[in-house]
């Protein structure tokens, strides 16, 4: 941005920061910290990324991975209006072709295209078994499990009921499916993220005092806030704990944490921990077995 010789940048995302639109230009530089955590007596306030007035349009999702020297040069317009307001505005100045303009919707540069037609453009089909994880069944088979995303309802060929993909296995290219939307295989409480960027370039300092902290997650743009306590592990990843189990977590995605209005940033999540479904079945299992050796009478 200095680069180019501006002094900030307005962009339209529906999201806010703790600083006022004068503020912005009123700031010096200050040197961004080398390590995980910035040196204990510089004294730097950080630039807050908050939701925006329209809970609905909120776009934080998308931005937290967002620098701290971006965020702080940034302003946004919109983020204390509601998409109604602003399309009213619109109106008001005659701005037709944003009124009417579609939403965006989905992945905006597949478009109307098929998914599946569009990622065998670049990929080879991978062929492979879909795999009843109640009783290792094979129900058919496709093109590639790089194709299907947990949580998805798989297509199965010849198989009336609806069937959902709760894992994946890449090394044998199987699918394993369950045969219920709300199936417990979809459902976990736990997962562990790779190394957080935070917003402020450092942990919150509840976290890196306790090492623990209760807050809010989503892993998806628009979705409820999930509560749940993340434990900061000296890597800098963290583990989540969600207070109830989530359905259809995927390692990929991010989790992205929110501490009320502000937007904490995010960590890419690579493992997550086992489902509902499993643990039922150990607990199953443990139950079963005896105590120890009986002696025959």
């Amino acid at each position: 941005m200095r680069c180019s010789g501006a002094d900030a940048v307005a962009t339209g995302h529906y999201a806010r920061t703790s600083l006022e639109d004068e503020e912005v230009f009123e700031q010096k530089h200050v040197k961004r910290p080398q390590g995980l955590f910035r040196n204990r007596f510089e004294v730097r306030n950080a630039v807050k990324l908050l939701q925006a007035a329209d809970s609905f349009k909120d776009q934080t999702f998308f931005l937290s991975q967002v620098s701290q020297d971006a965020l702080r040069r940034t302003i946004f317009p919109l983020g204390g209006l509601t998409k109604s307001f602003v399309k009213k505005i619109a109106a008001e100045n005659r701005l037709h072709h944003v009124l009417q303009k579609k939403e965006s919707m989905g992945i905006c540069f597949v478009g109307k295209r098929n998914f599946e037609h569009f990622i065998l453009q670049y990929l080879q089909p991978r062929p492979g078994k879909f795999v009843s994880v109640e009783d290792n069944k094979v129900l058919g088979t496709h093109k590639g499990w790089f194709l299907y995303t947990l949580g998805q309802r798989a297509k199965i060929s010849g198989m009336r009921e609806p069937w959902f993909v709760v894992e994946k296995d890449s090394a044998k290219g199987d699918v394993l499916v369950a045969p219920r939307t709300d199936h417990p295989a979809l459902y976990r409480d736990l997962l562990r993220t790779g190394r957080v960027h935070w917003i402020a370039e450092e942990p919150p300092a509840a976290l890196i005092r306790d090492k623990m902290m209760e807050c809010h997650f989503r892993f998806r743009h628009q979705m409820a806030l999930v509560p749940c306590v993340l434990t900061l592990n000296q890597d800098g990843t963290v583990w989540v704990t969600a207070v109830t189990a989530v359905r259809a977590l995927a390692p990929g995605q991010f989790a992205v944490f929110y501490k009320g209005d502000e937007c904490l940033g995010s960590g890419k999540i690579l493992r997550l921990g086992p489902s509902a479904y499993t643990l039922h079945k150990g607990r199953s299992r443990a139950s079963t077995v005896p105590d120890g050796p009986h002696r025959a009478p």
